[in-house]
């Protein structure tokens, strides 16, 4: 190459890259691509070139391409400060914690004083898994920036992932405290709380969010788990009028079957059912309420839809067996039964259903036998359906002598 056209590229790459820079600090980040482009192509060792290029790609979000172009920039600069500051600030978006974190790391040792690299770093670990150390430069990073509510927050994620609840709560509410919009992030806390078996604290976080829908619901789940259904009750209440799922209104409606309050429980039922009729534990709760109260043909309907859905229910059939039985659909009753014994789940039980059923049908051989096969396999734990039995197997017997 002669002189003349290695000064004419130089020539170029500057005024190329000058173009670059002005469209850069203008917020002009494609026009900026485009001219440190051209400067890189005039001369690929231009590092400072380089760098800008990356950085108005990362403004771009075009991260892939940044990253490369950064690395570059290492290649001809090595330890560029702000290279390795944000080339491991793109690889953290990138959710490339493990590799961000020496080039964080690096920018880090040559700024210490610096909020940003010890901050970065702090994130970086965090992602990566390394709480403790993360600890450590989230401690730092808010020594040099007390006023930093998202370092008080990620030295409270530490902490938490680390099991010191104690010590995270208080940097939870010192970073919410900080900025207001982070408290929602004490729900994060209380999930913890959760996980360590703890629900009394994570009760009264969840009390703090009373216009959160999700917390509310989770309240009240939590006072219902903790046996304390009647507390649980205004504030499934309000979750299923805010925000209703089918997961908190049959909350709610337990709630209400708990705290003695069967009657609210059919109507929350009802709705739940009506939004999400496939939810086979939604009817079959549905049913047994509308049993209780002696809405038999209802619950029946409930039970068979159940049945239908999975016919290897042995609990729908059971049910459905039983408000047959009460409607004295004895033929369908039968075929339930029937379908509980090819289920394999026959009951001393259902061999009494099966023996009543033929006895009032006027069988009473079949009833005679399904009596004897209850005694057989009752052993003494239905005291009073086997007197009665014993009672009907005399009266049979009598009665097929005589014939």
């Amino acid at each position: 190459m002669s002189l003349f056209l290695a000064i004419l590229l130089l020539a170029q790459s500057s005024n190329h890259s000058a173009d670059g820079l002005k469209a850069l600090e203008e917020g002009k980040y494609e026009a900026a691509v485009q001219s440190l482009s051209k400067a890189v192509e005039a001369d690929p060792k231009d590092y400072a070139a380089q760098f800008h290029l990356g950085l108005a790609l990362s403004m771009l979000g075009r991260d892939t391409e940044a990253v490369a172009r950064y690395k570059t920039v290492l290649e001809l600069k090595p330890h560029l400060y702000e290279a390795e500051l944000n080339l491991g600030m793109v690889l953290l978006r990138q959710k490339q914690a493990a590799e961000a974190v020496p080039h964080l790391q690096a920018a880090a040792e040559e700024k210490p004083k610096d909020f940003r690299p010890s901050f970065y770093l702090a994130e970086a670990l965090l992602a990566a898994g390394e709480f403790a150390k993360a600890e450590e430069k989230y401690l730092a990073a808010s020594e040099l920036n007390p006023k930093s509510a998202p370092a008080r927050l990620g030295l409270a994620q530490s902490r938490a992932r680390q099991g010191r609840l104690a010590d995270a709560a208080e940097s939870y509410r010192k970073a919410a405290e900080l900025d207001p919009a982070l408290k929602s992030y004490l729900l994060e806390l209380a999930e913890f709380h959760e996980k360590q078996g703890q629900p009394a604290q994570a009760i009264a976080i969840y009390a703090e969010f009373p216009d959160n829908a999700g917390a509310r619901e989770r309240l009240g789940e939590l006072l219902l788990e903790s046996g304390k259904p009647a507390e649980a009750v205004p504030h499934l209440e309000w979750a299923v009028a805010n925000s209703p799922t089918a997961a908190n209104r049959l909350a709610l409606a337990t709630s209400y079957l708990r705290s003695g309050q069967a009657a609210k429980a059919a109507p929350v039922l009802e709705q739940a059912v009506a939004a999400e009729p496939r939810n086979l534990d939604l009817r079959m709760m549905y049913g047994r309420v509308l049993r209780d109260q002696r809405k038999f043909s209802e619950a029946a309907r409930e039970f068979f839809q159940v049945a239908q859905a999975k016919p290897d229910s042995a609990e729908a059939w059971n049910e459905l067996t039983g408000m047959l039985i009460l409607l004295e659909q004895y033929p369908q009753a039968l075929a339930a039964l029937d379908r509980l014994k090819a289920l394999g789940q026959e009951t001393p039980g259902h061999h009494f259903f099966r023996a009543m059923i033929y006895d009032k049908a006027g069988q009473p051989k079949p009833a005679l036998e399904s009596y004897e096969r209850f005694l057989a396999t009752s052993d003494g734990k239905n005291p009073d359906e086997e007197f009665k039995a014993r009672q009907r197997i005399r009266i049979i017997k009598r009665e097929l002598s005589r014939r």
